[in-house]
């Protein structure tokens, strides 16, 4: 399981022309989900991101997690975190999960946020998704569980 988590000012969703989503402070994560990946994995995974001290206390010091912040989490399913492009020119996407399972998980994913106290806002799955955001910081972090 990979996730690229951005921390933003304001992040959207748009599919077919229309905003299915948007949130304002908080964090983008783009999840990624590979063959093999289990319910436990992606619990941790979610915590650990609602819980990373990645926000600026009174002090301008990274201290504050997105729960202490109260902002929000906007998760979307992205399986080309998963290429591997370590051989030739086009990636190869064998380690990533099947869309169905893929889909289980990632809307555990949503539930398991809003489970930790989070406001949380998801793209589509399996949609051809336009995603905006304004990156605060710039702040992106890679996790791989």
């Amino acid at each position: 399981m990979k996730a690229v988590i951005q921390r933003v000012k304001e992040a959207s969703v748009t599919v077919d022309g229309k905003q299915v989503s948007r949130i304002e402070r908080g964090l983008l994560t783009l999840l990624g989900v590979a063959k093999g990946d289990d319910e436990a994995k992606l619990a941790k995974l979610v915590a650990k991101i609602c819980e990373l001290r990645i926000f600026e206390d009174d002090q301008g010091k990274m201290n504050l997690s997105l729960k202490d912040v109260g902002g929000a989490h906007l998760i979307v399913s992205q399986f080309t975190l998963l290429g591997d492009c370590s051989a030739g020119r086009r990636p190869s996407f064998v380690g990533a999960e099947a869309p169905e399972r893929a889909r289980q998980l990632y809307e555990k994913a949503l539930a398991l946020s809003e489970q930790q106290g989070v406001p949380t806002q998801g793209g589509v799955f399996q949609a051809d998704m336009k995603v905006a955001l304004v990156n605060d910081g710039p702040v992106t972090l890679v996790l791989e569980a």
